[in-house]
């Protein structure tokens, strides 16, 4: 691993590097540069595991000898040592975790998703007009815990390199595939051009989780289609879905947001999927 030089210059945040990258803090510079910020050693790990994904790191002294590992994976990239200061105007977070990384974007186009060069997709998680920034991130981060293959955002969800999305993943952005799909009716009929069976998760649906399992339904290559955190999913939207799931409430709880259900939901096709490769 190439150390760094001893007189290296140590950054503030008037110095040019961090105003550029502070600048990804903005949506409209993302957009404009394909670039976005990756905060604390967890997601720059991950990012680091994505070749080309990293473009550079900005760290306060220690960093590299509290996490040798990081230090190793970036040993070919700039490493920007920078203050206290410095960093704090390039995190969000309160307490910074030392490190901050500038990341190009990993989504690809939903067709790439749908036909991939390898085996075809058999579990997505599809997102229409999800706003919060936390519920996104952990959606995907469900999805990637229950082994799906990919994750939608569509029509007006947030948008996943937003600050808060990204640490709301816990570093998942950057394992499992992930596309921005346009407007969600579209999506929703290439999903099913494209064999998958679109599965809306409703608090109103025709069948519960648990009949739809017993049905058979969640044996098939499925596309979990989840709606806004307020309002659901439109009724035009969820018509175009196969079937309309709800999840079964035991208890005296109005509902589940939008994270858990989605949790259930991928892990119970994740179980049926599993059972029936273990023959």
């Amino acid at each position: 691993m190439a150390g760094l030089p001893a007189d290296a210059p140590l950054l503030g945040k008037s110095s040019g590097r961090v105003k550029a990258a502070r600048r990804l803090a903005r949506r409209a510079s993302r957009a404009e540069l394909g670039l976005f910020l990756a905060e604390g050693p967890q997601a720059v790990r991950e990012a680091l595991t994505v070749p080309g994904c990293v473009r550079e790191v900005f760290a306060v002294a220690g960093a590299a000898d509290e996490h040798p590992d990081i230090r190793a994976a970036a040993a070919d990239l700039p490493w920007h040592l920078v203050d206290d200061g410095a960093l704090a105007s390039l995190a969000e977070t309160v307490h910074p975790q030392g490190l901050v990384a500038v990341c190009r974007f990993v989504d690809r186009p939903l067709d790439e998703l749908l036909s991939p060069a390898g085996t075809a997709p058999r579990l997505l998680a599809v997102c229409a007009d999800v706003r919060d920034p936390g519920n996104a991130g952990t959606v995907i981060r469900c999805a990637d815990a229950a082994g799906a293959d990919g994750v939608v955002l569509a029509g007006s969800s947030v948008d996943p390199y937003n600050g808060k999305t990204v640490r709301a993943t816990v570093g998942s952005l950057f394992h499992l595939p992930l596309a921005l799909g346009g407007d969600p009716r579209d999506a929703v009929r290439r999903l099913k051009e494209a064999g998958l069976t679109v599965l809306a998760a409703d608090g109103v649906g025709e069948t519960d989780l648990d009949a739809a399992e017993e049905r058979g339904l969640l044996q098939r290559p499925t596309a979990w289609l989840f709606g806004n955190e307020a309002w659901g999913l439109p009724d035009d939207l969820a018509a175009l879905a196969d079937h309309r799931v709800s999840i079964p409430i035991h208890g005296r709880a109005e509902s589940l947001n939008l994270a858990t259900a989605a949790a259930v939901c991928l892990y119970s096709s994740a179980r049926v999927h599993r059972r029936a490769d273990r023959g």
